[in-house]
Formats: C-alpha cells, structure tokens, sequence
C-alpha cells in the first residue's frame, strides 16, 4: 500500500482558498487595464510610436518592485506584503482612469508596474511556501485562477465598452468591489502558525546557486513564451480595432478567448503530459501557438482574429508550465533555485514583446508585427527535447 497522505490542517486549507482569490482579483485586475489599452490612448491621446514606450516601463518597473519585495518579505512576511500591495494595485488602476495628462499616466502606470511586480513576487513566494507545507503541486492551480481572474476582467471591461462606461467608472468602480475584496481576503492568508519556516526554506533553496547552462535552452523557451504572451496582452484588442476596424467592445473578446482557452489549458495540461509526454506537449503547443498568431495575422475580420488569439493561448499553455516542471526535473535538490532562474525570464519576454511588435506596428502594420512573435515561439519547436529529464540528472531523483 502507498504511504498515508499528509492531513493538512484546516487553517492551510483556508490560506491556500484565500491565495487563489487573491490570483484571480489580481488576474481581473490586469485584464481590466491591458484590455483597455485603446480606451487609455484616446483619453490620454497617447500615439502608437510612444505607446510601446510606456507598456515597456510597467515591466521594468515590475523587476524593481519584484526585487524591493523580496527584501520586504526578509524583514516582515509574504502575507504582511500581499495584504498591503494588492489594495494597492487597484487604487493604481483607479489612477490610470482618473486622469488625463501624459504625466498623470506615467506615474500612475509607473506606481501600477511597482505594484505589480511586488504582489507577484509576494504572491508566489506564499503559493510556494504553501506548496512546500503541501508536499505536492498545487502552483497551476493557482495560475488557473489568475486565468479565470482574466476571464472576468476581459467580460467586464467588454460590457463596459458595450455600453459606453468611460474608464473613471469603470477602473473607479473596479477599484471600490476589488480592492475591499482584496483586504477581507487577507485576513485568511496562511502565516507563521500555517507555514511555519516553509516561506524561508524556500527562499534558502531558491538562493542556493545551480549551473546556469543546462538551463539556458529553458530560459530562452520561457522568454519566447512571454513575448508571445506579451504581445496579445498589449496588442491583440489594438490589433482588432486599429487593424481589423473591430468595435472596441467585440475587439476585447479577443483577450476573453484567449484567457478562457488558458484557463482550459492549464485544467487539461496535466493530463496530456502523462498520456503524451513533456516533450510532444511543448512541440505541440508551440506549433499550435504559431498556427494562433498565423490565423491572428491573417485575419479577414473580428471573428478569425479572435480564433486566431484563442488558438494561441492554448499553445502557450502548455509550454509554460512545462518550462517550470522541466527545470525541477534537471536539479530535483534545487528545483526552487532552477525555478526562481527561469522565472526571471518572464520579466524578458514582457521586456521585449511590447517594444518589438510595437516598433514593427508603427513601421508597418499590425499584421506584420504578429509575425514576429510567431517566429520566435516557432523557436521553441527544437528546444521541445530539452523538456525531456536527462536521465544522467534524474537519476538521483529516483534514487
């Protein structure tokens, strides 16, 4: 018979229900401002050669507020942090709507990026504190609340486009549901009582150094995927109105079919590496993303733009977490060092994927700029073997 599983104590329970809440309100959040993007141009009458300038600073920002967190945390606690930024984040996105100045915009989008990058790093050194005290995975999870976050987020800002709700109501009104739920939903995160020094001993594993070569084909994987990611964020509502002559409240559902095809990703990808394998799952996702933003690129009209970013977003689920799973396997002993390295890749390919389409868009068009992210995720097709344990490095795992 298998060993007996773990009991896990009802105020864990509690925490971990609580942390993905916290996921999804964050995800909502961010669908709301990166769907609205064409709306903040108008009001602010930001123009496309300087809008990539702006969307590249929020990740910028995001790294110092991620790396300013991590020392916050040292000195007080995840929870202490998450409870304080994520009210935050959505007092930053009241901001962004209640201005209309140039100057009102960067600093709100700059107090946004901050923000952000401090709830994200909190956000996932209590997930993997959680996970640690779990004994097993439960990180997808909640990802696929922050997707089903964006989901709602994506829905809302739709309507509100409907019906003609200008961003002070709608990221005001935002603010007022969100950032209450955010506070009450802080009083249950799990603490020292839950956790016990599980937050630190992840933090010590993560600091532990592992070589950075066998991780590079992973890294650049993990950045392909982001940029892909990145650009639809930024881009795919723009891309229907400006490109395809799109309604903005039909152009919005393009991030609402794409979250959603996340969302049914991340519930099936499990399943799919155990019947398939790692290694057909990458291949299979990148060609699958390459054939979303082909059909994306291609599109005669709103309805096979929107497939095209549907598409997408289940190809890039499966590579993400793949990337993850696949460093854990090379260094099973430090697998939250080899993940803390490939993370950092994340803010890369945000880095990069709003200046390149953007760039590409203002010199072109934005059917051009699609291309470009497609030939970088089609990149991944030949690093998919780097998805497979080496069997020199997993064989102390099984040992």
């Amino acid at each position: 018979m298998s060993a007996a599983t773990p009991v896990i104590p009802p105020g864990l329970r509690a925490g971990r229900t609580a942390l993905a809440v916290a996921f999804m309100l964050q995800g909502t959040t961010f669908a709301l401002l990166v769907t609205c993007i064409p709306e903040i141009q108008h009001r602010y009458g930001l123009g496309d050669g300087l809008l990539p300038v702006f969307l590249a600073a929020v990740p910028v920002l995001a790294g110092v507020g991620s790396i300013t967190s991590e020392q916050l945390v040292r000195r007080t606690s995840a929870r202490a942090v998450l409870r304080v930024v994520q009210p935050a984040v959505c007092l930053s996105l009241a901001g962004v709507g209640l201005g209309d100045t140039l100057w009102q915009l960067a600093l709100a989008l700059g107090a946004f990026g901050l923000l952000v990058g401090a709830l994200d790093a909190s956000m996932n050194m209590l997930g993997v504190g959680l996970q640690h005290r779990y004994g097993r995975s439960i990180m997808i999870g909640f990802h696929a609340a922050f997707s089903l976050g964006g989901i709602l987020g994506a829905a809302v800002a739709g309507l509100g486009s409907h019906d003609g709700v200008g961003l002070p109501v709608l990221f005001g009104t935002a603010a007022a549901v969100i950032a209450p739920l955010a506070v009450l939903t802080g009083t249950l995160f799990a603490g020292p009582a839950e956790l016990g020094d599980a937050v630190r001993e992840a933090a010590e594993a993560a600091a532990r150094s592992v070589p950075w070569r066998p991780l590079l084909p992973l890294c650049l994987a993990m950045a392909f995927a982001y940029i892909a990611d990145a650009s639809v964020s930024n881009y795919s509502v723009k891309y229907l109105t400006d490109g395809l002559g799109s309604p903005e409240d039909v152009a919005k559902l393009s991030y609402l079919g794409y979250m959603v095809a996340m969302l049914f990703g991340r519930a099936l990808g499990d399943r799919a590496v155990q019947r398939f394998g790692a290694v057909p799952v990458a291949r299979g996702g990148a060609g699958l993303a390459a054939l979303g933003f082909a059909v994306a690129a291609a599109a005669p009209a709103a309805w096979a733009g929107i497939a095209g970013f549907t598409l997408l977003g289940f190809g890039i689920c499966a590579i993400i977490p793949q990337v993850f799973a696949a460093g854990g396997r090379l260094f099973p002993a430090d697998s939250d060092a080899a993940v803390a390295r490939l993370n950092l890749f994340n803010y890369v390919g945000f880095l990069v994927g709003s200046p390149l389409v953007g760039a590409i868009a203002d010199g072109s068009s934005y059917r051009w700029a699609l291309l470009a992210p497609m030939l970088l995720v089609l990149a991944v097709l030949p690093l998919a073997d780097r998805f497979a344990p080496a069997p020199a490095l997993a064989a102390p795992a099984e040992a």
